[in-house]
């Protein structure tokens, strides 16, 4: 597909929208083209801060759809993606998503829980698709291990600190890391010192079987079908990994809404695995652990801004880990 602009050539009732849980510079319209109801996303470096913060400087997304992995995905999960367009005009690169309009599958949004039905389908179906993908290995070039363990690491988001309107994001992660050496040093210590040398890390979990994750698990990208399908949108970070930093993305950054505890999300996504066929029994413990580890290298600056039992229970996970670091 050429344009952007001849990707959506003949939509009537463009008008431009903003989701309730979008917090990056993109573009979104809602439109009707050929009697298809439809959004548009549109994105670039140059005004997306959260391209610069991931690495993401050639567009990801696109390579994953030139090289048909979404194609491959499981029929229970709806990437909804329907065309993209890589778009070179006007000086600056840009990529065109076109995408079916599914807002009234998506899961509500603010604070609420979801039901433990709706959970464990997402988790299931999780399962599926990393079972799909298994030993999986990134020959395309996609979002590398190393940059998820530094998406929002001070060295990173220092130049989007510099801005006049600084990202809320940004702001928060700046406090967040500065909170965290003040309240739990010796957890902010270790995970500075993997933001800084993450190839240790990122070795040890290449030990562990990886497979191709979306990277974005959280509520506000999910939804389901009345058939039971789950709505997946806004695949930003994909890439090869463990799949068990994908499920902690979840578990982390829906915490308020599960239904149910950390450990049993954790022992549901095992089950779906073995379900769907994978041997999890000589390296689940080992990945778990180095996962949480790299999920806090992440996310840590968000856990030291809310409540202390949640932080509590996140740094209890990594001081148990740290017998897998190397």
């Amino acid at each position: 597909m050429g344009t952007i602009e001849e990707l959506v050539a003949g939509a009537t009732g463009r008008r431009p929208v903003r989701g309730s849980d979008a917090k990056s510079g993109a573009e979104f319209e809602l439109l009707t083209l050929d009697g298809r109801s439809c959004f548009l996303k549109v994105l670039d470096a140059e005004s997306d801060w959260i391209m610069r913060v991931t690495g993401n400087t050639d567009h990801w997304e696109h390579k994953v759809w030139r090289a048909g992995i979404y194609h491959r995905f499981p029929r229970v999960i709806d990437h909804t993606i329907i065309a993209m367009a890589f778009d070179t005009t006007g000086g600056s690169t840009r990529i065109g998503i076109l995408m079916d309009d599914v807002s009234g599958s998506l899961v509500p949004p603010g604070d609420g829980v979801v039901t433990v039905e709706t959970h464990d389908a997402f988790l299931r179906h999780m399962a599926q698709l990393h079972a799909t993908f298994w030993g999986w290995r990134d020959t395309v070039g996609l979002c590398p291990m190393a940059n998820r363990i530094r998406f929002f690491c001070p060295e990173v988001i220092a130049i989007e600190l510099a801005v006049d309107e600084v990202p809320g994001p940004i702001a928060a992660a700046d406090a967040g890391w500065k909170r965290l050496a003040g309240i739990h040093p010796e957890l902010s210590a270790l995970l500075r010192g993997i933001h800084n040398d993450p190839a240790g890390l990122v070795d040890a979990l290449a030990e562990t079987p990886a497979t191709f994750v979306t990277g974005d698990w959280k509520m506000g990208n999910l939804g389901r079908h009345p058939d039971g399908r789950t709505v997946l949108v806004d695949q930003a970070y994909p890439g090869e990994a463990p799949g068990l930093y994908d499920l902690l993305w979840y578990v982390a950054l829906n915490r308020m809404r599960l239904p149910v505890s950390k450990a049993s999300t954790i022992a549901a996504y095992r089950a779906g695995l073995e379900a769907a066929g994978v041997d999890t029994s000589d390296w689940f413990d080992r990945q778990l652990g180095l996962s949480i580890i790299a999920i806090m290298a992440t996310f840590a600056w968000e856990k030291a801004l809310g409540d202390a039992e949640e932080l509590a229970w996140w740094s209890a996970q990594v001081a148990r880990a740290q017998s897998w670091l190397p």
